[in-house]
């Protein structure tokens, strides 16, 4: 069993790779991230390295224009979520080993008026909207009443989210955070739990050029317990978070941190640490996946953003040393090609990979994404609860 110097895990959001076997408690049967977008490109979608690594090796079905590679260089397999919901907290908290058990606080009739008077009375601003929506559609619908009278709008979706939206040049960033911290102090329990409280800054002129900013913050629940994160940390091993890492884990068990604009500044970030000397996790999430295509179900946006990673990842895997070790996983589906605008309760893919591993085996169905954040552990001899199983001695 080899051990590595650096681990860098790159979370694609929301590739998933088929429906799950609980797909059915979610009404997410015949959900397939990577398979519609495949479809969407009729044969025309190219990822030659993730192909090489095997990205459709780990599939019963090929991906539509990325065939099985005859020998993958990666070992490869998929993972299967234990946690009750399918939001990225719930996924990302699982893979450092901490799932989430008890479901939290859904709103799909909007929240409660008593709720809302709080956040109104704090802010000194009328709330709108109170429902279940597209983000980029309820700013439509409602984005010009907002520019007029400086309310909120208030929503949500099928995960345990509140959305704030406002125009930046009517409430500014800084006022919009403050009233989302404020939020957040509402829903943490005991009467509503909610795992996310997300600002949603946009800017434009009316409803037909309004566009959502990279002002985004998500104010995540702090973790319920001990994360592999702080597990690492705590043992002296560096830990890095590139993009909403940091919210998502609300700063605990990292570092050092990065904000992307975007998933290419996040592979710019990527790019920067892996020139640097350290021991240690290195924890990247590329969101645009998701925000950007998986919610507004668009499978051609979707299949050029996986092909613009693609060309990225190839310089990735030059930089890697001898000694690195990469893992590209997801936290859920949001299959743009499935009835709703929520996330798809999918299994998700898993690709290691490392230059001095000979490659083309598979790690086969993994019971949990715990197994992602215990085989990091593995690697650096770091003892603690363990929920999950290390596949680093399957690497070899």
């Amino acid at each position: 069993m080899k051990n590595y110097q650096r681990v860098f895990g790159i979370v694609l959001d929301s590739v998933g790779t088929g429906a799950a076997p609980d797909a059915a408690k979610f009404g997410d049967v015949g959900s397939d991230t990577l398979g519609h977008v495949g479809e969407a490109y009729q044969g025309k979608l190219k990822l030659p390295n993730l192909q090489k690594l095997g990205l459709s090796n780990l599939r019963e079905q090929a991906i539509m224009g990325v065939e099985k590679a005859k020998e993958p260089l990666a070992y490869y397999g998929k993972m299967t979520e234990r946690s009750a919901g399918k939001d990225s907290m719930d996924g990302h908290w699982e893979m450092m080993g901490l799932p989430v058990t008890e479901p939290l606080s859904y709103f799909p009739k909007g929240f409660p008026a008593e709720l809302l008077q709080k956040i109104s009375d704090f802010s000194g601003r009328q709330i709108i909207g109170n429902k279940p929506a597209s983000g980029t559609e309820i700013i439509k619908e409602l984005g010009e009443q907002q520019m007029k009278t400086g309310d909120l709008i208030i929503y949500t979706s099928g995960d345990s989210v509140m959305q704030i939206a406002a125009h930046e040049e009517i409430i500014p960033v800084k006022e919009l955070y403050k009233i989302c911290e404020y939020a957040r102090t509402l829903l943490n329990g005991p009467e509503f739990v909610v795992g996310r409280v997300i600002a949603r800054p946009y800017v434009g002129t009316n409803k037909e050029d309004f566009t959502r900013t990279a002002n985004r913050h998500d104010f995540a629940l702090k973790p319920t317990g001990k994360t592999d994160l702080d597990e690492l940390q705590q043992a002296g091993f560096k830990t890095i978070g590139i993009g909403k890492i940091n919210d998502i884990f609300s700063g605990q068990g990292l570092d050092e941190v990065y904000h992307n604009e975007s998933n290419m500044d996040g592979m710019d970030h990527l790019d920067s640490v892996m020139q640097t000397d350290f021991t240690g996790f290195c924890f990247v999430n590329l969101v645009d996946f998701d925000s950007m295509y998986g919610h507004r179900r668009n499978p051609i946006g979707f299949g050029q953003a996986l092909m613009d990673f693609d060309a990225r990842l190839g310089t990735v895997l030059e930089n890697l040393r001898e000694d690195d070790l990469l893992l590209i996983t997801a936290d859920h589906g949001n299959d743009p090609g499935f009835k709703g605008t929520d996330h798809t309760r999918e299994q998700v893919p898993l690709l290691a990979y490392a230059k001095n591993l000979s490659g083309g085996k598979s790690l086969g169905v993994r019971e949990t994404f715990a197994d992602f954040g215990a085989t990091v552990k593995a690697n650096f001899g770091v003892s603690g609860a363990e929920t999950g199983t290390s596949f680093l001695a399957e690497l070899n």
